[in-house]
């Protein structure tokens, strides 16, 4: 699946039909170069969701959790830009959230790619020339 995100403008309607189209996969991977719109899209997939909460780029604290409007649900949003060893990937207990059933969105999984469960969802985001996204989805 592909979607064009032509400008800012128009990333509502894109979340808007990526979350339509989640379907039961959990593990969202998000690839693209810094600036891509990895972090921006992310945002705008919450808001579709019902996120109310601020939605920001976890880099510092690898991963932010974010509060569904259904009763105990979470979806998990990750950033491992500033991983540098597998091994801080598991003092964080990564499997507790990949496992967990919830929706987990990463940013920079490349730096994590042995650990990803089977069943990820690869999203590749490219920023074109002419400022628009698109979003390969594998």
């Amino acid at each position: 699946m592909t979607i064009t995100i032509p400008s800012l403008n128009d990333i509502d309607q894109a979340a808007c039909t990526f979350v339509k189209n989640l379907g039961e996969k959990k593990i969202y991977a998000f690839y693209g170069s810094m600036g891509a719109g990895k972090t921006t899209f992310i945002k705008a997939v919450c808001k579709q969701l019902g996120i109310t909460d601020v939605v920001n780029s976890p880099t510092f604290a690898i991963v932010n959790e974010y509060a569904l409007p259904e009763h105990g649900r979470h979806v998990y949003h990750f950033d491992f830009y500033r991983i540098k060893k597998e091994s801080e990937i598991y003092d964080i207990g990564y499997e507790d959230y990949f496992y967990s059933g919830e929706l987990c969105f990463l940013e920079w999984p490349e730096l994590i790619e042995d650990l990803l469960p089977e069943n990820t969802v690869r999203i590749h985001i490219t920023a074109n020339v002419d400022g628009s996204r698109t979003l390969e989805i594998a």
